[in-house]
């Protein structure tokens, strides 16, 4: 699901999203609860498997050409100012879990270069297909965000969720990062939630592909929910922001830790 998922909501799913018509809010129940797994998984098995089809075929259109180059520019920026990368000092990481990978465009062109291995769920499997054996990819679970179980014999440094999180409910997604949780390294591990927003101020369903867009406000209580912390927060630069008949939401990236439990006396 190229950069979405679940059992509705894939998490690798669709990477960009639009502002349409399309993309309604219900005046009786939640945007999230209209959220089918099945619905995703059909919309993302007739996706190709390339960069076009994760990214809704953005790319290919007149003055997005670069928009998959500066993305991964700007995630890797934002690492570097959390002291992640290779150069200058900044900290490689050694265990990295990528949900909703799609064809791995971000495993390959940024988690790879920052870290030793990286393990991937995504699952529509003619995604990560080519990915198998590759240097560095270590395990590849081709199940949806939803039914990912870790294993409790890894830590993670870095768990990166891009453009997929859409395609879980919000009770979905708040178990999914709990679990995410419980295996990222307790010293410096980092959760990273990079998605499209709304600017209306409230949640916007899209029935194309069955996902919800998130306001900034929800995705702040979904952490606090998750027993996340929010240590920074920026806004993707350098994308283009329409074309005739599009505009694209705008892109917020949010860097996560683990709250610290406070020790309770007897």
């Amino acid at each position: 699901m190229a950069d979405m998922q679940s059992h509705t909501a894939h998490i690798t799913g669709t990477e960009i999203q639009t502002e349409s018509e399309n993309l309604l809010p219900n005046a009786d129940s939640p945007p999230d609860a209209f959220v089918r797994q099945h619905d995703a998984l059909r919309y993302w098995q007739n996706t190709s498997a390339d960069t076009d089809g994760m990214l809704g075929g953005i790319p290919s259109l007149s003055g997005f050409s670069h928009f998959s180059r500066r993305d991964l520019q700007g995630s890797r920026s934002f690492l570097a100012k959390l002291g992640v990368g290779t150069k200058n000092g900044r900290r490689p990481v050694v265990n990295i879990l990528e949900g909703g990978a799609g064809v791995g465009r971000i495993t390959e062109g940024l988690l790879l270069h920052v870290g030793e291995v990286v393990d991937i769920i995504e699952p529509i499997s003619k995604f990560t297909a080519h990915l198998q054996g590759k240097k560095g990819v270590r395990t590849i679970f081709n199940v949806g965000l939803e039914d990912w179980e870790p294993s409790e014999t890894v830590q993670y440094d870095l768990i990166w969720l891009q453009w997929c999180v859409g395609y879980l409910t919000d009770e979905q997604l708040v178990r999914y990062l709990k679990r995410c949780k419980t295996v990222l390294n307790k010293d410096e591990g980092l959760i990273i939630v990079k998605e499209n927003t709304t600017t209306s101020g409230v949640d916007l369903f899209d029935p194309v592909d069955s996902s919800v867009t998130r306001e900034d406000g929800k995705f702040r209580d979904i952490f606090k929910a998750a027993g996340l912390r929010l240590i920074k927060q920026d806004v993707q630069k350098g994308l283009p922001t329409s074309q005739p008949g599009r505009r694209l939401f705008p892109v917020h990236t949010y860097a996560l830790r683990a709250e610290v439990e406070s020790a309770v006396s007897l």
